[in-house]
């Protein structure tokens, strides 16, 4: 009986802490148990007392709020103190930067999948679709990526003009300014569709919609400076850059040497207040072009002329390029991508107070301003540009493999070239997901700093896989760049989306988790804030709240974690829709994975506290396992958006089951690598109390993904919705088009001339014309198939055909 009543007791106890409730609701419950035990099992009484005693000691000391205060609260409070690194102002306002989203879910342990299916359907409106098939399809048609890249190292001039008369620079900027005032997803998909004809023009239109004067003015500028600015910008009148990046400051840029001094100078014959500048910059897109030069530098005011510290803060300034003492113009050559970009410096520039973005008032404020703007431009510009490269991958490498005839077969048929196509499918689905949803977010006016820092990351590392893969794929034709290679500037731009906007290695170990630890937990970030409160009583109630909730947060986890580990999370109820779709298994096996990766980042914390900063490969692994919850529910929101259409489900099951994997395999990181042993092995029985449960997609799987991209299909056009496709058989991607439905169309005759070669009615050694002349005398063919033959032949050998040029065509002139 000992043992029931004990059994009932913890039972009762974990069942409040799996379903979240109150201290005050757990202490009612658990007291009622014991007075059922002291009725029931009439416990002698050198029994009863002490269990009473010890149990009401403790349920006071922790329901009456000002024991608990005194008690517990400000002792934790005092060694919180003791042990929380000094958060430094820079460090401060990049934490407190942007917005939290649909990842702060995952840190709760019990995501709320009734937000996530509640999030509009992404929709293109009607101007932006407009445009879309208009000036972007125009532009795209203009663009030869060779002519580009090989002749020209630059765009055509024609081209820019049109980019400027079109309002591409413009796309951010409110239609009062003359601009389009585009969404996020129209931003994104303009981006997209350009990037999947030419990195260089697509990165030549994003950077000035992404983090620059525009979208600075629009946020912290004067009305004076909206008025003059964005009208320009919104023509290409002004052609903007913005430079951050130094020498000595790449990925830690708030460390920046490029300094201003406040002071008086002469400025259009006048003494003004204002800015003596001296900085060195390198890596600026547009910037040997530009003709407006946004510049971050540290302000100084020795002289107190602003009346406030001498050590002011890093400011932001718009300078006209023709300012005395710009040095600006030369170029950088980044892989063989011809986009503006190259290095500038000032010496002794004098500008006057009012170029100070917002004016005087925002000196000081412009490491805050960037760290908010930059969030919404990194959820858009290059996850868009990563997305067009794998639904370029994908279109174009799956058709080539089914043209692409080896041993007497398509290539795709071979399992091993199956096994990259399922690769590249599976992983472009899961760039578009991640693209669409986090568009959401900006449209609904969140600046997502954490989700916008994982699809940067998750998003241009699948963009190097994928574009890996189908070079693969594509074999010589991807190697030998010219006029028809479809893939090798791609190839090369590759890294160059991996460095820029947060160097991957950074964003990774550094951003997503540390800073997702801090905005996105419920409760650290409210101890952190109490910590650094000298209020007194006011910081010691903040802070008790939040300890106290996140204890229970852990406690719950704990008890979740085990259950769901121990059932499979079979028996997990899901909002109404959900439990018995084809997806319910995914729901409910994320939901577990959340609560585990809830429970592993508090133990990460408890286990290393501030130095899990400097334990980089430990928060990178965090960093996975957030990054993977993030993009399999944005498959799930891609499948349910588009209908749940038949053909999608090995999609999204493929996308689900890789997840799954790649978090569980990153939390077994985790516990083989975690310091704390005890806490680690703690942690792997709470999560995975039977072992590994999931497995990579399998073989069979992955088959029924890649057939339906064989051919012409709604899927293939689904996934690939968005990229320009050209008409006709002048582009390489057009012929790679026109060949697939030819071989499609050819098959049985193809299949109907090998088997009259096999019989002897056609000699195998005479060419493939004189093969398909012989089989129309031999009545094989009549003269339309032969004819549909010779074309399909034809169209194969200028698909696999390869680019030569004469022996001195890199000398000299041509």
């Amino acid at each position: 009986m000992v043992i029931f009543w004990i059994g009932l007791f913890l039972s009762g106890l974990w069942a409040m802490t799996y379903f979240r409730q109150s201290l005050f609701r757990t202490s009612v419950l658990l007291a009622a148990i014991l007075v059922l035990w002291s009725l029931a099992a009439c416990p002698p009484g050198v029994l009863l007392v002490p269990v009473w005693g010890l149990f009401l000691l403790i349920t006071i000391s922790l329901n009456v709020r000002g024991l608990r205060l005194a008690g517990i609260s400000a002792p934790v409070l005092k060694a919180f103190r003791a042990v929380m690194p000094e958060v430094s102002k820079t460090e401060r306002e990049a934490l407190e930067a942007g917005s939290v989203w649909w990842e702060s879910e995952f840190f709760k342990g019990c995501p709320d999948w009734r937000r996530l299916t509640a999030l509009p359907k992404p929709r293109l409106r009607d101007d932006e679709q407009a445009f879309l098939d208009g000036p972007v399809e125009k532009l795209c048609s203009m663009l030869d990526d060779w002519q580009i890249t090989e002749e020209e190292h630059d765009l055509p001039e024609a081209v820019w003009k049109y980019i400027r008369e079109q309002g591409f620079f413009g796309m951010i900027i409110p239609k009062e300014y003359g601009g389009l005032a585009f969404s996020a997803l129209g931003h994104s998909s303009v981006v997209m569709k350009v990037a999947s004809r030419s990195i260089t023009a697509a990165v030549t239109v994003m950077v000035p919609n992404s983090l620059g004067p525009a979208e600075l003015l629009l946020h912290y500028g004067t009305e004076e400076q909206r008025n003059h600015y964005l009208p320009r910008l919104a023509k290409g009148d002004e052609i903007p850059c913005f430079a951050l990046t130094g020498p000595e400051a790449g990925s830690d840029a708030a460390s920046i040497p490029d300094y201003g001094v406040v002071c008086y100078g002469k400025f259009k014959r006048k003494k003004v207040l204002g800015i003596r500048l001296n900085w060195e910059k390198r890596y600026i897109t547009l910037g040997p072009v530009a003709t407006l030069l946004g510049l971050a530098f540290k302000l100084y005011d020795p002289d107190k002329l602003l009346g406030g510290d001498e050590d002011v803060g890093i400011t932001l300034a718009l300078i006209p390029t023709t300012t005395p003492g710009v040095e600006i113009g030369r170029r950088h050559f980044p892989l063989n991508m011809v986009f503006q970009n190259g290095p500038n410096s000032g010496r002794d520039v004098f500008i006057p107070m009012d170029y100070v973005i917002g004016g005087q008032e925002r000196v000081g404020q412009g490491w805050r301003m960037l760290m908010e703007s930059l969030a919404a431009g990194r959820s858009i510009s290059l996850p868009a540009l990563s997305a067009g490269a794998g639904k370029l991958a994908t279109r174009a490498s799956v058709a080539y493999a089914r043209i692409r005839q080896q041993f007497k077969l398509p290539i795709a048929y071979f399992e091993g070239v199956e096994e990259v196509l399922v690769r590249i499918i599976g992983q472009a689905y899961i760039m578009d997901s991640a693209r669409t949803l986090t568009t959401i977010a900006v449209d609904q006016g969140e600046k997502p700093a954490v989700a916008s820092a994982i699809v940067k990351y998750q998003l241009t590392e699948r963009m190097r896989e994928v574009v890996r893969d189908a070079m693969d794929v594509h074999g010589g034709s991807g190697i030998c760049l010219g006029p028809n290679n479809v893939l090798g500037r791609i190839y090369q731009s590759v890294p160059i989306s991996i460095t820029v906007e947060g160097a991957n290695i950074l964003t990774r170990t550094l951003i997503v988790f540390g800073q997702g630890a801090i905005r996105c937990h419920p409760y650290v970030f409210k101890e952190m804030q109490a910590s650094q409160d000298d209020s007194g009583a006011g910081a010691l109630q903040a802070f008790d709240e939040a300890l106290f909730g996140h204890v229970g947060l852990v406690a719950s986890n704990v008890a979740r974690s085990l259950w769901l580990g121990l059932t499979g999370a079979a028996f997990l109820k899901l909002p109404d829709g959900l439990s018995q779709g084809y997806c319910g298994r995914y729901y409910r096996n994320l939901t577990r994975m959340s609560v585990g990766f809830a429970l592993l980042a508090d133990f990460s914390l408890a286990a290393l506290g501030g130095s899990l900063k400097r334990r980089e490969r430990l928060s990178g692994r965090l960093a996975d396992v957030i990054g993977n919850l993030y993009l399999a529910t944005a498959a799930l929101k891609r499948f349910a958006d588009d209908g749940q259409p038949e053909a999608d489900r090995p999609l999204v099951a493929w996308a689900c089951e890789d997840s799954l994997y790649r978090i569980q395999e990153a939390m077994y990181g985790l516990f083989d690598n975690l310091p704390n042993r005890p806490l680690a092995w703690i942690a792997r029985i709470l999560i995975f109390p039977l072992g590994r449960c999931y497995a990579p997609p399998s073989d069979t799987l992955g088959h029924s993904l890649v057939k339906p991209f064989l051919e012409p299909s709604e899927a293939r056009d689904r996934l690939t919705a968005g990229i320009f496709v050209p008409d006709g058989a002048q582009d390489a991607l057009g012929r790679i088009e026109e060949a697939l439905g030819l071989v499609i169309e050819a098959g049985p005759l193809e299949k109907r001339l090998r088997e009259a070669r096999a019989d002897g009615r056609i000699s195998p050694t005479a060419d493939y014309e004189a093969q398909i002349s012989c089989a129309q005398e031999a009545g094989v063919l009549n003269a339309d198939e032969a004819a549909l033959l010779v074309r399909a032949h034809k169209a194969i050998r200028s698909v696999t055909d390869v680019d030569d040029f004469p022996q001195d065509f890199w000398k000299g002139e041509r």
